[in-house]
């Protein structure tokens, strides 16, 4: 994958199963996304840990960076599982899913898409209810965090309050069905989240289609409720 472009990554347990079994396992995977997003260059912008599955937006700072970075990541995090759990066995479901997402409004969208995901599942009310996200970075830019603000965020306002204090107000609004459905898509089949325009840049850059092709099967109950 191009080096970049911003990217939305998701991972599900295998067979939908969990992949986090306490909360200390939250924590152990942090540790080695952030060694492994330095590692390999790639900037996280926004993630969020849930039971049984993982979002990332994210933008390699290397072409070949965010497959590095999620052998990495699976690697050492499955070590401490199995060790920990006394397991074996795939915890993940296949290979990693990822679709490109144009900067501006689309990637803005992405983020509260991505921090929203608990209130969504009905775990809590609000975004910043729940611990394992990358929410609290953005809503208290004084702590110590990996996150990386894209240029998206940063044109939010002037200031790391006044960036905090604009994105307060839009995390809080929930994302319209249109809009829930557009992301579903692209993400299900990796296609492009962007404007007409950005894909037909991209189809001129890259030399092939990014654009959605007419549905064939539907995509399982599953797939819809998990991205």
């Amino acid at each position: 994958m191009s080096a970049g472009f911003p990217q939305h990554i998701i991972q599900r347990g295998n067979n939908l199963e969990a992949c986090f079994f306490a909360e200390v396992d939250y924590s152990v995977y942090l540790h080695w996304l952030e060694r492994a997003a330095s590692t390999y260059r790639v900037a996280i912008h926004a993630y969020v840990l849930m039971p049984n599955h993982v979002h990332l937006l994210v933008t390699p700072g290397i072409d070949g960076g965010i497959s590095r970075m999620m052998q990495y990541l699976g690697r050492h995090y499955v070590h401490y599982v199995n060790r920990t759990y006394r397991r074996r066995g795939a915890l993940w479901e296949r290979r990693f899913r990822a679709h490109l997402v144009e900067t501006g409004s689309h990637l803005l969208t992405l983020y509260r898409y991505i921090e929203r995901n608990p209130v969504r599942a009905g775990m809590v009310t609000a975004p910043d209810q729940y611990r394992w996200s990358s929410i609290r970075a953005h809503l208290d830019p004084g702590g110590d965090s990996f996150v990386v603000d894209q240029e998206a965020y940063l044109r939010l306002g002037a200031t790391p309050q006044d960036r905090a204090h604009a994105y307060r107000a839009l995390v809080g609004e929930s994302l319209e069905a249109p809009v829930l459905s557009e992301i579903r898509a692209a993400a299900n089949r990796g296609a492009v989240l962007g404007s007409d325009r950005f894909k037909d840049q991209l189809e001129s850059e890259l030399g092939r289609r990014v654009r959605l092709r007419k549905p064939g099967r539907k995509p399982k109950p599953s797939e819809a409720q998990q991205v």
